[in-house]
């Protein structure tokens, strides 16, 4: 589809005067299209500006549309070798299945090329040492040619797209060696084929491709991101509103046609369709994917409400001060556009390494051609030997020596209760000097407790916990957990505001807030973060002292964390006086309270300035762009989905060990990854000078490649006991409880 035939128009926005669009690119492998297609652009005259997100392989163009086109920008791009689209989340999510099913096809045909061209090879091999003759030989290699020629002109699109492209920016990466090593061997296996010669090396091409594609295969499923965040964000906004109008009557509109201004009205169980300002009724009001606030915060006239709040228990009349894209999810979801963008940037440890590799095998091939030329051999002998020191140097180590410790380590994480999501998370883990916590649903567990659950006696528990199955309140939840398997109580009385009540075995029983359960002397909680419920058996009363507590390992993690030399710190969106407790538990001294989204992006750049490299560990919707944001960030798996789908791993169950496991298994994976690179390094340093010396034919070249990829795979697996057992370790309980303070924080 031409950019003329595309109609745009229901894409276009507008913002600060300038039109925007979001398309879809097709064509991006490497961190290196970034620059190349926002740089590309910049020469158009009109361009306000190009962002890449290179994790959703989308591009975000603003220009002046008395100066631009849109189709002048899709021409331009296609001028640069990609073609885009307009954005559509469920197209794009499409796209990357197509991407990763191509792949597996690569896969799939040149595995069973290298297979069949090898058996081949083999019997030529095995006649040139007995009795074939050179009609059979001649035969077998036409018929591998025949085999891996159009094997390798589809399995090897992957590197060949990349390689061309590269070459049409003006720089290098990793696919242009390994194009030019597959063409080149490919190329002089026919000519060796039609000069009756008894070696040809299609078995090495095709071998050589299915090596690169099990690498690009394992490294594409760990990148593979969820794009399930439109939907998630989607799910958090109400699609309809009920619109108050002049005469009072209620009109049902879709949310998104709300202006500020407008009055709306909103029952108990819906959730807020805009940000306003109560004008009448009091209500209850959950905040917590919002915000992060623990618990649901109480609303009167005059309070204000925020879009994706889940109204509780009564019904509110807001006044719409904000509407369509100007709520606050609204502008979470612009915060976290911006921080994927800038993580997408991240320049991994196989990139650095092909950009100072790649030179030094393309020189001294070509050193090798011209010197053997100079010294009075034939062009044949000259082209043999250096096609041999291109094969022998072409960096299938290299591009084995990361995703084998990533396949490794991540399997050990698995075991370890922590999920990773992207292949790159390893080496960014291993960089951390700084941990950022968020406190509610990741230093606590997910769900309120009974806290003093041990000392209320057991028949009054359960009796509360049968009450509290019967009962709306928020709190209810917490005590309903110490139920168990019991069932409700029968006739069961709700007094709103006040609790609930029945009468068992004609004993009166109650379950709701001290007075209504006969507490005369108004007790108080014991901290700032909890809140009482009180059940009443007959003569009989206890309290319930309901709040999160901190997860079982909490403590001992924050001090083995800190003994590994990483600064701690506690940023929440939950109220200080409910942080401050937390945080003085786990012994650490840098913390701040009552955070939004915009406020934790601003204290993760403020640390980033003084040079430190952030795990952030949250699970809240208001984590989701500092999770985006930071160097690298991990959740729980009670996290939200949207957050879920920003980290870079997922850890199980109630404990805080998965990421402690995290810490030490990426330390000694990336310590692995720079061994395979010096192993891959130390190896052509002694193979290249035999090639170049001519003691190396490029069958020989082959099968040593093969053989440094398989040394460093085997490198990779030598670490998977030790790093099973500093997965399974038991944090130490004997370091110190203080940690180092960032300054600016506190």
């Amino acid at each position: 589809m031409t950019a003329a035939a595309l109609d745009l128009t229901g894409f276009i926005r507008h913002e600060n005067g300038a039109a925007r669009l979001d398309l879809a690119v097709e064509g991006m492998t490497c961190a290196a299209c970034i620059g190349e297609i926002e740089h590309g652009l910049q020469e158009l005259p009109g361009l306000v500006g190009a962002r890449v997100n290179y994790s959703r392989h989308r591009l975000t163009v603003n220009w002046d549309e008395r100066r631009l086109t849109p189709s002048a920008i899709l021409d331009a791009l296609r001028r640069l070798g990609y073609r885009a689209q307009p954005y559509v989340a469920r197209e794009a999510e499409e796209a990357e299945a197509q991407r990763m099913q191509h792949l597996l096809k690569c896969l799939a045909v040149a595995g069973f090329a290298s297979m069949n061209v090898m058996l081949l090879s083999v019997s030529v091999w095995a006649g040139n040492v007995s009795d074939i003759t050179p009609e059979t030989r001649d035969m077998f290699h036409w018929i591998s040619a025949l085999i891996a020629l159009p094997a390798a002109a589809y399995a090897g699109q992957p590197f060949f797209s990349s390689a061309w492209r590269a070459i049409r920016s003006r720089h290098l990466n990793m696919d242009v060696p390994i194009t030019l090593g597959i063409m080149l061997g490919l190329g002089m296996s026919i000519v060796e084929t039609m000069n009756h010669a008894e070696n040809a090396y299609f078995d090495a091409a095709v071998t050589l491709l299915f090596f690169l594609l099990c690498g690009r295969v394992l490294d594409q499923a760990m990148r593979r991101k969820t794009r399930a965040v439109a939907g998630n964000l989607a799910a958090l906004k109400a699609a309809t509103a009920r619109r108050v109008e002049a005469d009072g009557t209620l009109t049902l509109t879709p949310a998104e046609a709300l202006r500020p201004g407008e009055r709306v009205q909103v029952l108990p169980g819906e959730r807020v369709p805009a940000d306003g300002r109560a004008l009448s009724g009091e209500s209850a009001v959950d905040e917590s994917l919002i915000t992060g606030e623990t618990h649901p915060r109480d609303v009167a006239s005059g309070d204000t409400v925020y879009a994706g709040s889940l109204n509780r228990n009564g019904t509110l009349t807001l006044e719409v001060t904000a509407a369509g894209e100007a709520t606050l999810i609204d502008d979470i979801e612009r915060l976290l556009e911006a921080a994927q963008e800038g993580r997408s940037r991240y320049l991994h440890l196989a990139d650095r390494a092909a950009r100072a590799y790649a030179p030094i095998v393309h020189g001294a091939a070509l050193i090798t051609l011209v010197v053997w030329m100079l010294t009075g051999h034939s062009f044949h002998d000259a082209a043999i030997t250096a096609i041999a020191v291109l094969i022998i140097t072409c960096p299938c180590a290299l591009a084995l020596a990361i995703p084998a410790v990533q396949v490794v380590a991540a399997g050990t994480l698995f075991r370890a209760n922590l999920l990773l999501g992207s292949g790159d998370a390893l080496e960014r883990l291993a960089e951390a000097d700084t941990i950022v916590f968020d406190k509610t649903g990741t230093l606590t567990v997910p769900d309120p407790r009974v806290a003093n659950a041990p000392d209320v006696p057991a028949d009054l528990l359960a009796v509360a916990g049968r009450l509290a199955l019967s009962s709306s309140h928020p709190l209810s939840a917490a005590v309903a957990r110490e139920a168990g398997r019991a069932a409700p109580f029968e006739a069961v009385e709700e007094h709103p505001g006040e609790g609930v009540r029945t009468v068992a075995g004609g004993v009166e029983t109650r379950l709701g807030s001290p007075a209504f359960c006969g507490f005369t002397d108004h007790p108080q909680p014991s901290g700032a973060d909890t809140s009482l419920v009180a059940v009443m058996l007959g003569d009989r009363r206890a309290l319930l002292e309901i709040r999160q507590t901190l997860r079982a390992d909490a403590v001992r993690v924050a001090r083995e964390l800190a003994r590994q030399g990483l600064s701690l710190i506690v940023l929440s969106g939950d109220r200080p006086d409910a942080v401050a407790p937390v945080a003085g538990q786990l012994g650490i001294e840098a913390w701040r309270g009552g955070l939004k989204p915009q406020d934790k992006i601003a204290a993760l750049a403020a640390l980033k300035a003084q040079g430190r490299k952030v795990l952030m560990v949250g699970d809240g919707l208001n984590d989701a762009p500092a999770l985006a944001a930071a160097h690298v960030s991990l959740s729980p798996v009670t996290a939200a989905d949207l957050t879920q789908a920003q980290a870079d791993g997922v850890f199980l169950g109630d404990r805080l060990a998965p990421v402690l496991a995290a810490v030490r298994v990426s330390r000694r994976a990336r310590r692995l990854m720079l061994q395979n690179l010096g192993i891959a390094a130390i190896y052509n340093l002694i193979a290249v000078p035999l090639a170049f010396l001519g003691q190396v034919t490029p069958l020989v070249a082959a099968v040593a490649m093969s053989g440094s990829s398989l040394l460093v795979t085997a490198n990779a697996l030598r670490a998977r006991l030790g790093a099973d057992r500093d997965a399974r370790a038991e944090p130490a309980v004997t370091a110190p409880p203080g940690v180092a303070i960032q300054e600016g924080l506190s």
